[in-house]
């Protein structure tokens, strides 16, 4: 019998290089998930690296290896909220840019698209599992209760902007109100508001409305509701500027 050994396949250590970057990957998924919940809970200021390790099931110099601070911890949080939400709206986002593209639009076209971005806003504000964290981290920063990195990141994506600038367009565009008018924004904001009011007080609007909780069925609902309102005061605005 030959006394030679074995060739070590040359694979092997590329598979354990890739299952080390794998397990890696699911760690810093973890942190960041269950840091966005103690962000959103109880703000920047009142959440430790040492919580965030421990809830996560890893030590202190396991998360300052991924993220390096805390501020790093928070700044990976709102980068995995500021991506779900581009790849999220950037679809109903490309649509309504071609029908306004399109010059012989019609008006149930318009409204329809118009119609699209705000059943996107209220799937992304209440449906998903970790809804409530997003839009309770995102309170925190907007009152300033953190560092300033979601909103830079939107803008840096150029999300949020696009979004307004197309729901103007479409509000313009059928109701016959000019672009770049003061009543234009604000109307629009107003809106998008009645979506908007069901993030917020989540107890005590479902306590109002008697359900148990935010699941498709109600969703659907609040939907069709802000649709038809919406119909409603647009088409009133249209018999303004006739």
């Amino acid at each position: 019998m030959s006394s030679e050994r074995p060739t070590p396949s040359p694979r092997a250590p590329r598979h354990r290089a890739e299952a080390a970057y794998a397990r890696g990957e699911e760690t810093r998924r973890r942190i960041i998930s269950v840091a966005l919940r103690l962000f959103a809970e109880r703000g920047f200021e009142g959440t430790s690296t040492r919580e965030i390790a421990k809830a996560a099931g890893v030590n202190a110099p396991a998360l300052q290896y991924y993220f390096d601070s805390k501020e790093g911890v928070y700044r990976a949080c709102a980068e995995d909220i500021a991506t779900t939400a581009a790849a999220h709206f950037k679809p109903v986002v490309d649509r309504a840019q071609a029908v306004l593209d399109d010059t012989a639009a019609t008006p149930d076209q318009l409204f329809e698209a118009y119609g699209e971005m705000l059943d996107a806003l209220a799937d992304f504000q209440m449906l998903p599992d970790d809804a409530e964290h997003r839009r309770l981290f995102i309170t925190h920063e907007q009152v300033g209760h953190g560092p300033s990195a979601l909103f830079e990141l939107f803008d840096k994506e150029g999300m949020r902007p696009r979004m307004g600038e197309l729901s103007q367009a479409l509000v313009s565009r059928y109701c016959g109100i000019p672009l770049g008018d003061p009543l234009l924004r604000m109307r629009v904001m107003m809106l998008y508001g009645q979506v908007m009011v069901f993030s917020l007080g989540k107890r005590t609007l479902l306590t109002k409305l008697g359900w148990e909780r935010f699941g498709p069925e109600q969703l659907a609902m609040i939907k069709q509701a802000s649709r038809a309102q919406s119909r409603v005061l647009m088409d009133h605005w249209r018999e303004e500027t006739r």
